[in-house]
């Protein structure tokens, strides 16, 4: 019996600017985005969370962010790269769990429950990251957890399985598959197609950084500049669109998962 292939498109950085928001809305309203996680300490929170409002179709989740921005707890600077990050996980001189619940109430407090959860730069692949998303999924009654490894990675297949495992006892769930983390970068219409048509079975959530390259987008702190327009033309290309059915692929959202 031939396994069905159902493919959630996820954007990250929803919140981060207004044009990076311009561009998420534009991939899922004329492409083939489905979903996108929102960050609460964003710059552009409001208009997101406006945009979400627009878009009941989109479906919406929580950017959980440790590296990069202020702090919603202390309204200090977070560690601006990983490394950094690892230290201070390493003298206990950050709490995940203490700093990432007050991210999680101010998404509910806008009206926005969200149906999955993934982290900034991946930062859950860091185990006390990773237990302070399992917990905070289990306190807010949020079902999906991002897998932080692309399908078929071998380095981490050994810690992929530890992952998958500790999902199933906390009664969490997650994709059959995660796609995109090595794509960042160079995701263009060539490399999406060459992504979809290597596909496995079974449910994959596919990774993307769409956005507009505007001013605001321009001065931001972040190497994803040019990159998120190309991204958001290879969601939106009418190639892309006519290869789905071709391929048998059928888009979804956590939000479907969830109320099935």
């Amino acid at each position: 019996m031939k396994i069905e292939r159902r493919l959630i498109v996820n954007a990250d950085d929803f919140g981060f600017t207004t044009d990076v928001n311009a561009g998420i809305v534009a991939a899922h309203r004329a492409g083939v985005l489905t979903a996108t996680t929102l960050m609460a300490n964003g710059g552009a929170l409001e208009d997101a969370i406006q945009l979400a409002r627009e878009t009941p179709s989109l479906d919406v989740g929580c950017h959980l962010v440790l590296v990069q921005g202020r702090s919603l707890l202390t309204g200090e600077p977070l560690p601006e790269k990983f490394p950094e990050l690892m230290k201070r996980l390493a003298v206990r001189r950050i709490d995940p769990y203490s700093e990432l619940r007050p991210q999680v109430e101010k998404l509910l407090a806008s009206g926005i429950h969200p149906s999955h959860f993934d982290t900034h730069k991946h930062t859950h692949v860091l185990p006390p990251v990773f237990s302070a998303v399992v917990r905070l999924a289990r306190e807010f009654d949020v079902p999906f957890i991002r897998l932080p490894f692309d399908a078929g990675w071998l380095p981490v297949r050994g810690m992929d399985r530890w992952y998958r495992r500790r999902l199933g006892k906390a009664g969490l769930r997650s994709t059959d598959h995660f796609v995109g983390f090595l794509l960042t970068d160079s995701l263009r219409e060539n490399t999406f197609t060459k992504a979809l048509k290597s596909l496995p079975p079974g449910l994959t959530e596919f990774m993307c950084h769409p956005g507009y390259l505007g001013a605001e987008l321009r001065r931001a702190a972040t190497r994803l500049k040019e990159s998120r327009q190309r991204e958001l033309e290879a969601l939106t290309s009418p190639a892309v669109k006519r290869l789905l059915p071709e391929l048998g692929i059928r888009l979804t959202t956590y939000r479907e998962l969830r109320d099935a």
